[in-house]
């Protein structure tokens, strides 16, 4: 059974397909030159010698480097992808699209019983993703899908994502419910989560008047995110723990470790559309799967980079323990995890100065533009 939930809104209307079933291992979003929103399936059982050189993404089944390869080819298929989210010229301004699912953070859920913050993380990856172009999310869609359809678990579900619009200022103006008997494991479901909001064209955020001596201003993440969860089971399954123990190395209030890997995304975009109407801010990007290396360097202009100030902001418990528990070397964490800063805004001196005067904004100077490609950790 496939059913199709649309809520009335003053002057929207809106006609939905029939959502097609997407395989859910690997998903791309495909207007990327770089694949960001990564989730993969992990085989079980944890190799001995891979933990003792250092546990990876691609050994917990994800390889960044094929999604490249993968984006890559659609691109010459579909010529002009590559932002964070799709730009559609809709007359004096663009619509900004975005989607993405939370990845195998859904297992953590299952595993928890953690259901109505997790639609918050739906919510948070797409409405993150489009306010990077500057553009105020106006609805989102969602499509849920199950073997067989609980009522009051889906409810749960839903019920965060309502709270992610909230957050986001935007509509839940329709989904999909999708109930597909023997095709998930009992208990489980599958979500996908589609936003669209606007920007004025003159008002475009693209980094394209990004120069060397800009500023780096980062915003903190409240943990690990919607990204990088199969290195993160992989490493909880060989540290001997459990969901229910706490999290080592927490100086602050005893909390579980589930609790600290279920904590919802952090929803950006009233910060930052604020932190924009008071001018000075030429690029962002928003830190998700791929981690600084791969997110920052793609709002530069060609012979341009980022050079990292490490030790500029504070790096949460959680990354602590799950490198030491994994093993898990700097240049994969910083590849792989937000390691603390969930946006980076590319600003101008005098704006990076305001922001971080504003001591009712979070914010960290966390590095600056350079004339050398890639990123520079300093």
């Amino acid at each position: 059974m496939i059913s199709t939930r649309l809520y009335p809104v003053p002057s929207l209307t809106v006609s939905l397909r029939q959502a097609r079933l997407r395989s859910p291992p690997i998903n791309f979003q495909r207007f990327r030159l770089r694949p960001i929103s990564i989730c993969c399936a992990i085989s079980h059982g944890v190799d001995k010698g891979e933990h003792e050189k250092g546990m990876t993404y691609k050994g917990a089944g994800v390889d960044i480097d094929a999604g490249t390869e993968l984006v890559r080819r659609i691109a010459k298929m579909a010529p002009g992808i590559g932002g964070f989210g799709g730009h559609f010229p809709f007359g004096d301004s663009y619509l900004v699209a975005g989607t993405d699912g939370v990845g195998t953070k859904l297992k953590l859920a299952f595993e928890t019983g953690i259901h109505d913050t997790i639609g918050i993380d739906l919510v948070a990856m797409s409405v993150n993703d489009i306010v990077t172009s500057g553009a105020k999310p106006l609805f989102f869609l969602d499509y849920y899908a199950t073997s067989k359809l609980d009522v009051d678990l889906a409810e749960k579900v839903i019920k965060g994502i309502v709270d992610g619009c909230k957050q986001s200022d935007c509509v839940l103006l329709g989904g999909e419910t999708a109930e597909m008997p023997g095709f998930y494991a009992k208990g489980e479901y599958d979500l996908s989560g589609f936003a669209v909001g606007a920007v004025k064209k003159d008002e475009l955020i693209d980094g394209k008047n990004i120069v060397a001596g800009d500023m780096l201003i980062g915003l903190p993440s409240s943990g690990v995110h919607s990204n990088g969860f199969s290195l993160v089971r992989r490493v909880l399954e060989s540290s001997g723990l459990s969901l229910s123990d706490n999290l080592p190395s927490n100086s602050g209030k005893p909390i579980t470790i589930g609790e600290a890997l279920m904590a919802p995304t952090v929803i950006y975009v009233k910060q930052v559309l604020d932190i924009i109407s008071k001018g000075g801010v030429k690029g962002i990007a928003h830190i998700t799967g791929g981690g600084f290396t791969d997110n920052i360097p793609r709002v530069f202009p060609d012979g341009l980079g980022a050079k990292i100030f490490t030790g500029s902001w504070e790096v949460l418990p959680v990354f602590h323990w799950l490198q030491q528990a994994g093993g898990i070397e700097d240049a994969e964490m910083r590849r792989t995890f937000n390691m603390g800063i969930g946006m980076v805004l590319v600003v101008t001196k005098d704006a990076a100065d305001r922001i971080l005067a504003d001591f009712s904004v979070a914010a960290y100077h966390i590095g600056e533009v350079v004339h050398e490609e890639g990123v520079i950790f300093s």
